[in-house]
């Protein structure tokens, strides 16, 4: 954002007053952040994009609560984490209902481990890895690794999003992590594996 580009705050003032090219670009401004969270959360794909466009529905609709407590990217972060874990909830509701519990899903993490000496990983195989492994966590846990490790939110504004104490989000990051830890470590080097 350059010094001559309108501020949050302001943008928002105009957006309330019905002006949408101000809402359009708070949109431009944070959709990149947005998309990083509900990816990190629900793996990309059509389900991702909705939640993202769901995201922004929830903030226009409330332009009128936000008081500015929060930055508004993190403002959006919140949003965004509990439209993914909504998401979350019924993708399980629907595997639960149309899927048999002995079904085995074919993943990634399923597969046999790259034979040392084959061709290296690429970025893609190891984002898509990443992301088949979250897919392993709870989702309160998957909730931590996402905005701790891929956000890069401090433990403290983790719980505050998430509205639990910090003791609980190191705890949860411990053990996700160690969880991510073991199922990677056969496909990825140590200094791709994710650290606390």
């Amino acid at each position: 954002m350059s010094a001559s580009d309108p501020s949050d705050a302001d943008l928002i003032d105009r957006a309330r007053d019905g002006q949408s090219w101000a809402f359009r670009q708070l949109v431009e401004r944070y959709e990149d952040q947005v998309a990083a969270t509900v990816i990190g959360m629900l793996g990309p794909g059509p389900e991702a994009d909705d939640v993202g466009q769901e995201t922004f529905i929830r903030f226009y609709e409330s332009l009128d609560q936000y008081r500015g407590d929060a930055e508004l990217g993190t403002y959006l972060t919140r949003i965004a984490i509990n439209q993914s874990l909504k998401a979350l909830k019924r993708r399980k509701r629907w595997y639960d209902r149309f899927w048999s519990r002995d079904a085995e899903p074919d993943t990634a993490l399923s597969r046999e481990p790259p034979v040392p000496g084959d061709e290296e990983i690429d970025a893609r195989d190891r984002a898509e890895l990443v992301h088949r492994a979250l897919e392993h966590l709870s989702d309160d846990h998957r909730a931590v690794v996402v905005l701790r490790l891929l956000d890069g939110y401090s433990t403290r504004e983790t719980a505050e999003m998430l509205d639990i104490p910090e003791g609980t989000v190191m705890s949860r990051l411990y053990r996700a992590t160690s969880t991510l830890e073991s199922l990677l470590r056969p496909y990825l080097s140590p200094d791709d594996l994710p650290s606390r």
